[in-house]
């Protein structure tokens, strides 16, 4: 499969001279929030200290909530956000671009009876909404047939998090609407549904697909989404054998939004720091080269044009 590959805007002549101006390239930048985002921006902030290493670059994950109140609170410079960023916040002050893209795709542990039965029938949006939202789907045998009665142990999300509100607006509701018992965190989430063979829950791509494999994580399967509901995973919805065949039918807009959703940095107003504001041209530009082996899709190139043209404007 041929690997996908960014557009990286060349930014040199957005910066000018200002690029090397020591104070553009010194100082410290905190981050916290979303997990679905950690593995990237970590991933950035070891390239960019390498580049300056004049820049100490401190983040936190903590769910998308969090990310936010603390770039509201002005805790943080830059707050991880997974979601779309709500009315209330930008009257808040919440200012953000937008970075990567990515998805929140439902796992079942491998030792699950029925994995063999959801490989090839997957789940329709109406059956996961049954499960989730109106509980009225409690057992696995009343999605394959069995003469036996077997309990769904149904997880969700403890913390405020963009996982969960992306994965409830799939499936018709707010992450408040959410049934089951609620775990911290993607790793805890991840791990709940690895240690129950009768677990459902739902991830973010990148604590669902193991990062050297690229192969779904040990214990863990991808639990196929009948997007056209007819009772069986078609070809073309046939794409989470590997992180990368997923990341091409997000790409290709053949896995929904959501569960696939834009991921952002966000701050109390356009940041004054200027070492900030540099770090986030770099990530606009050559930081997008590191998206696809980080497990992101690379936004469109005219939005990340004229995200960059805006956002260059704060430090001439």
């Amino acid at each position: 499969m041929k690997k996908l590959l960014c557009v990286v805007l060349i930014g040199a002549a957005l910066y000018g001279c200002s690029r090397d101006k020591a104070a553009d390239t010194s100082g410290r930048i905190t981050i916290s929030g979303a997990w679905a985002l950690y593995p990237m921006v970590v991933k950035w902030a070891e390239v960019y200290q390498k580049k300056y290493p004049d820049v100490i670059i401190d983040i936190s994950a903590g769910g998308a909530g969090k990310g936010m109140a603390d770039a509201l609170s002005g805790a943080i410079d830059l707050g991880m956000v997974s979601r779309e960023v709500k009315k209330a916040e930008i009257e808040k002050g919440a200012w953000w671009i937008s970075v990567v893209k990515d998805a929140v795709v439902p796992m079942i542990n491998e030792k699950n009876p029925f994995a063999a039965e959801f490989r090839k029938r997957g789940l329709a949006k109406n059956e996961f909404s049954q499960i989730w939202i109106s509980g009225k789907i409690k057992n696995w045998n009343s999605l394959v047939k069995s003469d036996t009665i077997t309990a769904i142990h149904v997880f969700t999300r403890s913390d405020a998090c963009g996982a969960a509100e992306t994965w409830a607006k799939y499936v018709g509701g707010a992450q408040e609407d959410l049934k089951g018992v609620g775990v911290y965190g993607d790793p805890g989430l991840a791990d709940a549904v690895r240690n129950d063979p009768l677990g459902i829950g739902f991830n973010n791509v990148n604590f669902a697909y193991d990062a050297k494999t690229k192969k779904p994580v040990r214990g863990i399967i991808p639990l196929p989404l009948d997007i056209n509901g007819n009772g069986a995973i078609d070809p073309d919805e046939s794409v989470y054998d590997d992180r990368d065949t997923l990341m091409k039918a997000i790409a290709e807009d053949k896995y929904p939004s959501p569960p696939a959703r834009d991921l952002h940095l966000v701050s109390r107003g356009v940041p004054e720091k200027k070492h900030v504001v540099k770090f986030l041209l770099w990530v606009l530009d050559e930081g997008q080269k590191y998206v696809p082996d980080a497990g992101y899709i690379c936004l469109p190139p005219d939005r990340i044009k004229k995200q960059t043209e805006e956002l260059s404007k704060k430090i001439r």
